[in-house]
Order: C-alpha cells, then sequence, then structure tokens
C-alpha cells in the first residue's frame, strides 16, 4: 500500500545539495540504488558524459548575439564592420541552431560524468513476450541553485523577448518605413534596446551553484517514484499488458542530457501510442498537473479517472497551456511525440532552485494522495482497455 511515512522519510534521505555531476548527485544516485535492491529489484545504470556548455553556457551566449543583433540594427550604419559583424552574429545563430538538436554529443567545455538508474518491470501477462505498451514513472536525481529565483529568471526572459519585440518593429520602421521620422524613432527606440540590454546582462549575471537541498525540485519526484516502485514491485500490483518503467534521471538541471541518453539508447523506437509518459517535477504543497494536449485522445479513460480520483487534492490545471522557460524530461518526450502528462507545483517556484528548496516545503500526504490517484487511474485504465 502507498505509506505517507515512506514517503516523508524517502524525501529526507534524497533531499541535500547535488549538482549534476558532482558527489552529491553520485551519493543521491547511490541512496536511491540502495532502496531498489531492497526491493530485491536489479537496477539498470546508464553512465554518462556530458558537456555543461548547453545547460550553463548556451543560452546566455544566444540572448547577447541576439542584442548584439538588435544594437546593429538600430545602429544602421553602412560600413564594411557592420556588414562583418551582422554576418558573424547570423552565422553564430546557424551554430547555436545546429549544436542544439543533438546537445548530448558536445564534446568541449566542461565533460562531467551523470548516470540514469531505473527498473523496469514487465506485464504479469507477457513474461516472455514483450509487450508494447509502456508507462514511464520519472524524476531527475540533481538539483541546482542559482543566484536569482526561477521567478526573476522567467521575468527576465519575457522582458527581454518583449523589449526585442518593440525595438524590432521600431528598427523596421525607422530604417524602411517612415524614415522621414527617423531621428524621433532614434530616440524612442533606445528605450526598448536599454530595457533589453540590462535583461541581457541580467541573464548572463546569473549562475549555478550547489546550495540548494532540492526538497521540492526533484526530492518529491524521487520520493514519488520510489513510492509508486514500492508499491508496483509487490506482484499483485503488476499490470496487464503494460511495461511499467521507472526511471531517475541524472544531469536534467543541466541541458535534460540524462532523458537524452536514456531516449537514444532504450526507447527511441517505441510505440507512441502505446506509452504513457508520467513525470514528477517539483510538488510543493500543490499540484498542478500538465497534461499533453493530445492525452485526452491517446490515453482520455486514464486523464479521466485521474481527474476523478484526484479531486480531494484539489489538483490545479497550468493555466497558462504554454511551456515557458526551463524545459524538463517531461518536455523533452513531447518533443519527440510521446503524449504524457507531468505534475508539478507553480507555486513553489519561489523556493526552488534556491537555498529556500527545503523538506519543509513538500507536503508528504500530497505525494501520497498523488501516489494512490495515479495507481487507481491506471487500475482504471488498464480494466477498461
Amino acid at each position: 500500500m502507498i505509506d505517507e511515512k515512506r514517503i516523508e522519510e524517502n524525501l529526507k534521505i534524497v533531499s541535500f545539495p547535488r549538482l549534476s555531476g558532482t558527489y552529491g548527485e553520485r551519493e543521491v544516485f547511490e541512496k536511491v540504488e540502495e532502496k531498489i535492491k531492497e526491493l530485491n529489484l536489479k537496477p539498470i545504470i546508464q553512465e554518462f558524459t556530458f558537456s555543461t556548455y548547453f545547460g550553463r553556457t548556451y543560452a546566455k551566449l544566444a540572448f547577447s548575439m541576439g542584442f548584439a543583433l538588435l544594437l546593429i540594427f538600430y545602429l544602421n550604419i553602412e560600413s564594411i564592420f557592420f556588414f562583418l559583424a551582422t554576418l558573424i552574429i547570423l552565422l553564430g545563430f546557424l551554430y547555436l541552431f545546429y549544436i542544439a538538436r543533438h546537445p548530448e554529443e558536445i564534446k568541449f567545455r566542461k565533460q562531467l560524468t551523470s548516470q540514469n538508474i531505473f527498473v523496469k518491470i514487465s506485464p504479469k501477462d507477457k513474461q516472455e513476450e514483450e509487450s508494447d505498451k509502456n508507462i514511464f514513472f520519472m524524476s531527475h536525481l540533481d538539483s541546482k541553485s542559482q543566484r536569482f529565483s526561477i521567478l526573476m529568471r522567467i521575468r527576465t526572459i519575457r522582458t527581454y523577448v518583449f523589449s526585442a519585440i518593440v525595438a524590432f518593429f521600431l528598427i523596421i520602421l525607422k530604417n524602411y518605413v517612415i524614415t522621414q521620422f527617423s531621428l524621433f524613432l532614434y530616440i524612442i527606440g533606445a528605450i526598448p534596446l536599454l530595457i533589453n540590454l540590462i535583461a541581457t546582462i541580467l541573464i548572463n549575471l546569473n549562475t549555478t551553484n550547489n546550495i540548494s537541498n532540492g526538497a521540492i525540485d526533484d526530492g518529491s519526484g524521487i520520493a514519488v517514484v520510489l513510492e509508486l516502485l514500492n508499491y508496483y514491485s509487490n506482484s499483485e500490483h503488476h499490470i496487464n499488458d503494460y511495461n511499467l518503467w521507472f526511471l531517475f534521471s541524472g544531469a536534467e538541471e543541466c541541458g535534460t542530457m540524462g532523458i537524452r541518453h536514456f531516449y537514444n539508447n532504450k526507447i527511441k523506437n517505441l510505440n507512441r501510442n502505446t506509452s504513457l509518459p508520467i513525470n514528477f517535477d517539483a510538488i510543493g504543497r500543490t499540484i498542478y498537473m500538465f497534461p499533453n494536449k493530445r492525452l485526452a485522445k491517446t490515453n482520455g479513460k486514464f486523464l479521466s479517472s485521474f481527474i476523478k480520483n484526484s479531486k480531494e487534492l484539489n489538483v490545479k490545471e497550468n493555466p497558462k497551456k504554454i511551456y515557458f522557460g526551463s524545459h524538463s524530461d517531461g518536455y523533452f518526450l513531447m518533443k519527440k511525440d510521446f503524449v504524457g502528462i507531468g505534475f508539478g507545483d507553480m507555486e513553489s517556484y519561489k523556493y526552488i532552485h534556491s537555498v529556500n528548496d527545503t523538506i519543509d516545503k513538500v507536503d508528504p500526504y500530497l505525494l501520497a494522495g498523488l501516489c494512490k490517484a495515479i495507481t487507481i487511474s491506471l487500475n482504471d485504465l488498464v480494466s477498461n482497455t
């Protein structure tokens, strides 16, 4: 059965600084490995190397280049220098776009080692024949903290984007549409350009450090996946037809490196239509769900059952319907055409990635209720399939 006290104990065990690629991340990996072995299960381990460039430098470089390009068009000085500068920046953007296609393959800048650890439980009615139906329970092992809060970072990025749009619009008017008012537009255009510069500076001043205990992000997810693994490790709870995967990914906070390696080496060729990823990423004292917009069509029975069985938890649906800011393992799989659901807590953003991400910000009763609602809903899915 789902045990709230066990969830709380596991949350305490994994809540300490564990930046990706450090001893702390290795230590939490070993603690999770030990918990898995206590259930008489054999974990599968994927070790990999990754570059910190994509997770910690790439975005800063892209935003800086964007400001430089705006400044060049704003000045509009006809000279070979500005032509060459524009060409170099555009080539730089092409380069960034190219390496972003497969950032897990980047081999320059600082190289670190991380690891995924996962368990696969086959359906009890298909021990010999491989099933093409899969359910993934996912969380990530690492934590991080940064100089600025996640809310400030989101607001800074929004400020950057909106000021860039306004500046670009005024530059087009000044240079090509109403050139007779170019001096007036030159003066007005300096305002959004200055705002964009300030946002660019703030983005570059943000640094990653290792002082967050990561209880919310993602100790809560680790505790939930461990509890679900404990529940489904009992043969009485195995699900007919479905493979159950329990994934604890490494280096999620440094460009979702773990899920990329897991995808490339384990699930790249799986049937998307018969797979259901469920990602647990930063749950504090409120639960928000982030269902893929196609989930109602592919696994509508699970979704409707979960909504019914989680009423007492007061689960809220993502009000903005879009992903903004840092991406998660669930978002990565969504881009690979997997249709699933994520659980988090938008109200905890003021704490995560900071020294304030501590166990007192997480409600074990809520996590236990979420586990119960998911297990009941998956049973409904199977019984109605």
